[in-house]
């Protein structure tokens, strides 16, 4: 996936929004002000970090060596992921919306009234 691809992708996902907190050369993708993918411009392949379940995080850290522990994130919940040819678009795009599911506070049900 190309990085025009991947703009897209995160940004149409709902209430998302991106900005560039770590400089110009660090895409922040957020929902409700919470990140949930950090894309690295300035690499080549490109990479995006994802959070992840830890358990989940590890077993894709095994399976694919395009999938390393989260640069400069928490290693047990975020990956970093190397954007290779190899890897399928729609994998990449079902590990960014978990990262967005992981991420988005959950709304909260108003009590039933009495």
């Amino acid at each position: 996936m190309n990085i025009e691809a991947l703009y897209n992708h995160c940004l149409s996902l709902p209430d998302t929004r991106v900005d560039t907190p770590f400089g110009p050369e660090v895409l922040a993708f957020r929902v409700m002000d919470k990140i949930f993918a950090l894309v690295a411009l300035d690499e080549n392949p490109l990479r995006i970090n994802l959070k992840c379940e830890p358990e989940k995080a590890i077993a894709l850290r095994e399976t694919y060596g395009f999938v390393l522990p989260g640069y400069h994130m928490n290693k047990k919940h975020w990956n970093t992921v190397i954007l290779e040819d190899t890897l399928p678009d729609t994998l990449l795009k079902d590990w960014i919306f978990d990262s967005y599911t992981l991420v988005k506070p959950k709304s909260k049900k108003k009590p039933a009234a009495k």
